[in-house]
């Protein structure tokens, strides 16, 4: 079983076997490259202590963030192993949660905050999968405790994220006692390493740093395991000299080009209460709207995202909605013939979504902000700006230039437990309906293609 592990697969394994056969009640960080292999390093564990230890009533734990779907993806991993080594049909489930050979069991719990597993003993190991995602609180309260009696061996499994996670904290002391003691309890291998036997990794690994940068939050931690290091600036002084382009500012559209916008609405003073119900952003004043022109001239390759060049802004402060709408359905569809348009759609910014859409049709992609589609928003931003793929008119000294330039340098990030992060002006420094303009202009270049000619014979 263990030989069928890759050799830094191997050297985790040989470690936690000799920790929990020697009673040594180790407590182990494994940081691996995503798709490097961990879940299956857990798999094969599990499989070998169930079968050692089959004819014993004792329980190995494992938790996750969530039980659906991670413990469950745990889950069945452990039984497609149990599987191929020949125990179909004499291994079975007790409860939903639990796998069961012989006397022998593996439990899987959930570690949400909500969840009920007090009662529990873990004789063998106890497993923290993706535990940069794992409350410090909830580990210590209620997982910890379950191998006190038993001296139990511990592995915390994941990627980096912040320097707050309950991963992180493991990770850090256990290097401190490496220093002292010269015993290994951290093992690390960021993509590079894992590359080194998988040439298909390899070609993964490089296509997701060319699409993401290597300075992305998303690459510099699961693949080269860098921790983020709190919140601070979302974009620095070197993303800020990339999104410089040395294209003109455009006021109507040029023959034969591709063009698409981004709409940040303004919320009017009846809408504050909702707003700040919301909270998902300051409220805003100001609608902005960010027209850009789509360059396909580097994408040969199918995977790869079109160029975005900003060319011109439209900005109304303080212009009520309904005065708004055919000016904006003449801009987008008549003015620049948009071919995809990416709107705020969260609370009033809905009645407006409502109206484009029945103006311009399927042209119109609303876009409803939370917690979570925010963060894929800010880091999909990010990650065209890494690229080189958006590129900001040359500077004109127009008002919505400075603005825009203004939110970018104020713009602020702050990074979550759960590998989502928040992108924001702060309300004293002004607004940031530029920057959240910029965000949905880049989400309405995803999937866009060049056209095809047509013609007859």
């Amino acid at each position: 079983m263990i030989n069928r592990l890759r050799p830094y697969q191997k050297e985790i394994a040989l470690a936690v076997l000799d920790s929990i056969f020697n009673r040594k009640g180790c407590a182990f960080s494994v940081e691996i490259a995503r798709q490097g292999g961990k879940n299956e390093l857990s798999a094969q564990l599990e499989l070998l202590l169930l079968t050692l230890f089959m004819s014993t009533s004792k329980n190995l734990v494992k938790c996750a963030p969530t039980f659906k779907p991670q413990a469950l993806i745990s889950m069945a991993r452990l039984k497609d192993r149990l599987d191929d080594a020949g125990f179909g049909g004499v291994w079975s489930t007790e409860q939903g949660y639990i796998i069961v050979l012989g006397n022998c069991r593996a439990i899987f719990l959930s570690a949400e905050e909500s969840a009920n597993v007090v009662g529990n003993t873990a004789h063998i190991l106890l497993e923290i999968d993706e535990a940069q995602d794992v409350s410090r609180e909830k580990y210590a309260k209620d997982f910890k405790p379950m191998g006190a009696t038993t001296n139990v061996t511990t592995v915390h499994y994941g990627t980096a994220w912040d320097d707050s996670t309950l991963l992180e904290e493991v990770k850090q002391d256990n290097l401190e006692l490496e220093r002292k003691d010269g015993v290994k309890r951290h093992f690390g291998y960021d993509w590079q390493e894992v590359a080194k036997y998988n040439p298909d990794y390899l070609a993964y690994a490089e296509a997701e740093r060319e699409r993401l940068g290597e300075n992305h939050p998303l690459f510099r931690t699961q693949y080269c395991l860098l921790p983020i290091h709190g919140g601070g600036g979302f974009l620095d002084s070197q993303q800020k000299a990339q999104l410089k382009g040395n294209h003109s500012r455009l006021h109507r559209p040029q023959k034969d080009r591709i063009y698409i916008a981004g709409i940040d609405i303004a919320g009017e003073s009846e809408e504050a209460e909702d707003a700040r119900l919301r909270n998902l952003k300051p409220l805003k004043d100001s609608t902005v709207v960010t027209i850009g022109e789509l360059d396909f001239s580097g994408t040969a390759d199918m995977h790869k995202q079109p160029g975005i060049k900003i060319v011109e802004h439209y900005w109304w402060t303080g212009k009520k909605h309904t005065e708004m709408y055919p000016q904006l359905a003449d801009i987008l569809s008549n003015v620049w013939r948009c071919r995809k348009v990416v709107i705020d759609a969260t609370g009033i910014g809905q009645t407006v979504s409502s109206f484009l859409r029945k103006a311009l049709g399927s042209r119109i992609t609303p876009f409803i902000f939370t917690a979570g589609s925010k963060s894929e928003l800010g880091f999909n931003l990010l990650a065209a700006v890494n690229s080189g793929r958006l590129k900001i008119y040359a500077a004109d000294g127009s008002n919505e230039y400075m603005e825009l330039c203004r939110q970018i340098d104020g713009a602020k990030s702050r990074y979550r437990p759960n590998r989502t992060m928040n992108f924001f002006v702060e309300p004293s420094r002004g607004h940031d309906d530029f920057l959240m303009s910029l965000s949905l202009l880049v989400e309405a270049a995803a999937d866009c293609t060049p056209r095809k000619a047509k013609g007859r014979v």
